[in-house]
């Protein structure tokens, strides 16, 4: 598959000593506060800029105490992107902006933080990415690979920024990385810096974890939106290791020659070709199985969900080919810790089973959720719906689930709408407040109340954790 291409994109340079360099969205994530001390220690000339004002920013300007840096907050100017030798763009910064076009046409060098970090990381790195199960994928690799006597690393789109411990490592360390779909769309061309110092960044392993549909509000479509996806392939070393869901033969041309291909999910092996290239990652009867070799028995998993087995199995094959053993892998399942807002039990408060699910941004994710509980609930869900991904699949699961439903937010008429036409119970709020007070009122003693929302948050929060803690504090409060 070929990727979509934003044509702006370049490899900043190794030297940035007095080099001037605009960092255009600092954001709230620590991403731009990173790429901005990193920046300063590599003694570039910085100037942020950020439509946001000092007051919204407040948090992360605070930790760039002691950074001389050149301001421009709750605006943009041109000047800062056509007299800067670099911009470091914020991947949430559309590539139609017309800041970065008059950058481009300025012969200004447009980057980004995980290209910066691809560029000078040493040591080894795991990618993961996909529509569902990257981040969980991520936190449980991590925690297989911890028994390895290498440092391991863990960031990119979840936790802290790497590029404040990427002078810190190692060749012999490991980076587990998990990137999005703008991370990746937002890399240059070509992602492996062909002037770099050395190979360039030495991914042992590429991992898809499945690819739907989403974020086509800023992809426009499913296609363009699984072409972003593709460029982890662009990034893998020639020897390494793809990890492909099986049935999805879209990426397979992107794979390196040289490298070898594991096909995972429940049709592993009748997917994968027969041959010394290609392995099938199984998950069969409890037990996970890479090729002919048994990995770990997945019985004592202390998380629910078919798809957090998936995300386990996953998590296994990858750790296999960095080096973890089949008895480290084995022994690390029973303690293996999931991430919160994931089929999340927060136990029984005011006499209900509640049950958090407040990453699930898409009806497939609500899904999920609803057949892992698999018995009748009281479903919490809305926010702001996302462009072109519809809600009859997860009207009939709730049908067939004996689910009563909550819609709140932006998106209530459009869900109780699509609830009602599968004669589901409905009964719609305004706010997350009232969906929660509705929720009790309608779940008897001794219920389920899953809080998996199956939209964006955008219509009143920044994301979904600051939505999940809210739905958090809201039912604690009845306990």
């Amino acid at each position: 598959m070929t990727a979509a291409r934003t044509a702006l994109t370049a490899h900043a340079p190794l030297d940035l000593s007095g080099v001037p360099v605009t960092v255009m969205g600092l954001g709230l994530f620590g991403g731009g506060a990173a790429t901005v001390r990193w920046l300063a220690r590599r003694g570039a000339r910085i100037t942020v800029t950020d439509l946001r004002s000092a007051e919204a920013l407040a948090p992360t300007l605070a930790s760039m105490d002691g950074i001389d840096a050149h301001r421009v907050l709750g605006r943009h100017r041109t000047e800062d992107f056509t007299a800067a030798e670099v911009v470091v763009a914020n991947p949430a910064v559309p590539p139609s902006s017309p800041y970065l076009a008059a950058a481009h046409a300025a012969g200004t060098v447009i980057t980004s933080e995980m290209a910066l970090f691809l560029q000078h990381c040493p040591a080894r790195i795991a990618l993961v990415s996909g529509t569902q199960g990257k981040s969980s994928t991520c936190h449980f690799l991590a925690q297989f690979l911890a028994d390895l006597p290498e440092r391991v690393h863990l960031g990119g789109n979840i936790g802290a920024s790497l590029l404040d411990v990427v002078e810190g490592m190692r060749a012999s360390d490991i980076a587990v990385v998990e990137i999005s779909s703008y991370q990746l769309e937002a890399l240059p061309e070509p992602a492996r810096d062909p002037h770099a110092v050395g190979p360039g960044p030495d991914v042992r392993a590429a991992a898809l974890t499945n690819v739907l549909a989403d974020h086509l509000e800023r992809h426009g479509t499913r296609a363009a939106y699984a072409a972003a996806k593709a460029r982890i392939l662009e990034l893998l070393a020639p020897d390494g290791v793809a990890f492909l869901p099986a049935g999805d033969a879209r990426f397979d041309a992107g794979v390196p020659a040289g490298a070898r291909i594991v096909r995972h999910g429940s049709r592993a092996r009748s997917a994968t070709e027969a041959g010394p290239r290609e392995l099938a990652l199984e998950f069969e009867g409890g037990v996970v199985s890479l090729g002919e070799e048994r990995l770990a028995s997945l019985a004592g998993l202390p998380l629910a969900g078919e798809f957090q087995r998936a995300n386990a199995a996953l998590a296994l094959g990858i750790a296999r080919t960095l080096g973890a053993t089949p008895d480290s892998l084995a022994a690390a399942i029973e303690g293996l810790k999931g991430l919160p807002h994931r089929l999340e039990e927060l136990g029984d408060l005011d006499g209900r089973r509640v049950v958090d699910n407040g990453v699930s941004t898409t009806p497939d994710s609500t899904i999920a959720a609803l057949e892992a509980l698999g018995r009748p609930c009281t479903l919490l869900c809305g926010g702001q719906a996302k462009r072109d991904l519809p809600l009859d699949d997860l009207a009939r699961v709730a049908r067939r689930r004996e689910v009563r439903a909550i819609p709140f937010g932006a998106a209530r008429e459009l869900l109780a709408g699509a609830f009602t036409a599968e004669s589901v119970a409905v009964h719609g709020a305004a706010t997350l407040a009232e969906a929660v007070a509705l929720a009790y009122e309608h779940t008897p003693p001794g219920g389920c109340i899953l809080f998996s929302p199956a939209c964006a948050s955008f219509d009143a929060y920044a994301n979904f954790r600051e939505r999940a803690l809210e739905f958090r504090a809201l039912v604690t409060r009845r306990a």
